[in-house]
């Protein structure tokens, strides 16, 4: 089994990289950070393969789909999970900022899609797994861009389960609330320090990355983790409604 994995570098990509590794896949890691791509393909020797890219660049070459494929066979599993967070007031949000981060949170992923399920088709097997957030299904005071670019992978990816699977494709949407990882550690931080930020139940990678790794080989067709926030998708008004009232300011 060949998956590729964005995001590979830290945090939940990372832990899924050596998920998978571990269970004897071929992992191709994508990122910018080469050394972090580097020390974690050790895990697999000649099972790995590393792709050193910006993929929010607009002028990103895509050449490196078939670079992999060369290295490690056809693709049977992508992970769409590289993306960053802007926590702040959506009036002091840099323009282009926001524009790199919906780029690579939606733009990104749906293009990626595109070319691998391009692929996968035609031999009438593969998975797409979309790393999407339960801000997409509760949006969070102060990430406004963010929300919007979860929502929006989330309904493609929820949406494009039932095209795919004629084609022998299966289709994971995750759901991440807090999960300890740098971007999560950055996101609490922009929020004032109360009590209710201090104590927000945080999962961890490696428990998220086996629930995805056992959704994919079982055709679940989401995870939402920690589970006890699996009520966010049965009650959103409800979820909707706390986020609200106990999100802190964010800091001034």
């Amino acid at each position: 089994m060949h998956v590729v994995v964005t995001g590979a570098s830290s945090g939940i990509g990372e832990a899924i990289a050596r998920e998978y590794l571990a269970r004897g896949a071929k992992v191709t890691l994508v990122a910018r950070r080469k050394g972090h791509l580097e020390k974690i393909a050790t895990a697999g020797a000649d099972r790995s393969h590393v792709v050193s890219a910006d993929l929010s660049d607009p002028d990103a070459a895509w050449a490196w789909l078939d670079d992999a494929e060369r290295a490690l066979g056809p693709i049977d599993v992508l992970v769409n999970n590289a993306g960053v967070q802007i926590v702040k007031r959506v009036v002091d949000t840099d323009w282009a900022e926001a524009e790199r981060m919906m780029r690579l949170d939606l733009l990104v992923p749906l293009r990626l899609t595109t070319l691998v399920l391009r692929r996968m088709i035609p031999r009438r097997s593969g998975a797409i797994v979309d790393i999407a957030s339960l801000a997409a299904l509760a949006p969070t005071p102060g990430m406004f861009f963010y929300n919007a670019a979860k929502a929006g992978l989330a309904a493609a990816s929820e949406g494009l389960r039932a095209e795919v699977k004629p084609h022998g494709i299966h289709v994971v949407t995750v759901y991440p609330g807090p999960v300890t990882s740098e971007l999560e550690a950055a996101a609490r931080a922009a929020y004032e320090d109360r009590v209710t930020a201090r104590n927000v139940p945080t999962g961890s990678p490696e428990v998220l990355a086996r629930m995805i790794a056992d959704a994919v080989a079982k055709k679940r067709p989401r995870v939402v983790y920690p589970r006890l926030y699996g009520a966010t998708r049965h009650f959103p008004n409800a979820t909707r409604w706390a986020l609200d009232a106990l999100t802190p300011p964010l800091k001034s």
